[in-house]
């Protein structure tokens, strides 16, 4: 036993490379075939860089595309309320393999401070020597996103049908991540929707994208509104003024195709007011107009609950 769990942990170590939500529901959770579930798998964390779409959408150059979820798991999201993702460099060290036993407070599985910066280190002082969160320190991590298409099958989903739902500003940051979803989401088909995690990072390596999909549904859900039109963001650099409103799609950047984003020399997009992302659920995406919230807002550090 000790052998074994040496070894796992030897693994869970040296397959450290990038950062993405890892849930229930999620596709290649278990790797890219779907007849072997592998518990040390950082497959679905790899960025996606200068790539097709066709190989971008739903990380289709590593066949995560083609290794749904098993029947009936699903990432469930109840309206109103909050659904929690694992942010980390590496299945094993979440709570979906090992039986958590490699699982800390940070994507690594590791300790650090709480106040973990780069201020000491040469260059942009990145955190981590392998570039794998992007950032220096806290603030300076871009922010994570949600994306729901109301549709089952995922040949189906197009970017003109996969809407950004819920922001989390700051992050990846710990292994826990918790996202508000909007009150007025509406239920999903009998199959399911389908779900997309997003992230652009800011600095501290290669200028790449993430994007990783998930069977989802929604609920508790109680509206009927439908989403409006989705539209590409625009990059207003902080200015409202300059913003998309309303329904967003995904970003796509520095891509050899189909980027959607126009940003000046020298910056890049993100899932922040950089590109009219407010915090929080994003309830200007539907027909009706803004939904009330269900929970009165707090400043509770990285979306964790009360």
């Amino acid at each position: 036993m000790i052998a074994i769990q040496t070894t796992l942990l030897a693994l869970v170590a040296v397959s450290q490379a990038h950062v993405v939500g890892w849930a229930n529901g999620m596709y290649c959770k278990g790797g890219s075939n779907p007849a072997v579930d592998e518990e040390n798998n950082d497959l679905a964390t790899n960025p996606i860089f200068q790539e097709t779409f066709e190989n971008m959408w739903f990380q289709h150059d590593r066949g995560c595309d083609k290794a749904p979820p098993a029947d009936g798991e699903f990432l469930e999201l109840p309206a109103g309320g909050q659904v929690m993702l694992e942010l980390a460099h590496n299945r094993g060290q979440t709570t979906l393999s090992f039986n958590g036993q490699f699982a800390g407070e940070w994507p690594d599985g590791k300790p650090h401070p709480e106040d973990w910066n780069g201020n000491n280190i040469p260059g942009e002082g990145c955190i981590q020597d392998d570039g794998a969160m992007h950032t220096s320190n806290q603030s300076t991590a871009a922010g994570t996103a949600l994306a729901i298409s109301y549709n089952s099958n995922l040949e189906n989903v197009t970017l003109e049908n996969l809407v950004v739902f819920s922001v989390l500003p700051n992050t990846p940051w710990k292994r826990e991540a918790y996202y508000d979803i909007p009150a007025a989401l509406p239920a999903c088909p009998e199959d399911g929707c389908t779900c997309a995690w997003l992230w652009v990072p800011k600095g501290c390596g290669e200028p790449n994208i993430y994007m990783a999909g998930y069977k989802c549904k929604v609920t508790g859900a109680t509206s009927t509104a439908p989403v409006g039109v989705v539209k590409a963001p625009t990059f207003c650099d902080n200015d409202p003024s300059k913003c998309q409103a309303g329904p967003k799609q995904m970003i796509i950047w520095n891509q050899a195709e189909a980027n959607n984003v126009d940003v000046p020399a020298g910056s890049s997009p993100g899932y922040n007011m950089k590109n009219g992302f407010a915090s929080g659920a994003q309830n200007d995406i539907f027909v009706t107009g803004p939904a009330p919230s269900r929970r009165r807002p707090s400043k509770r550090p990285f979306g964790k609950p009360a």
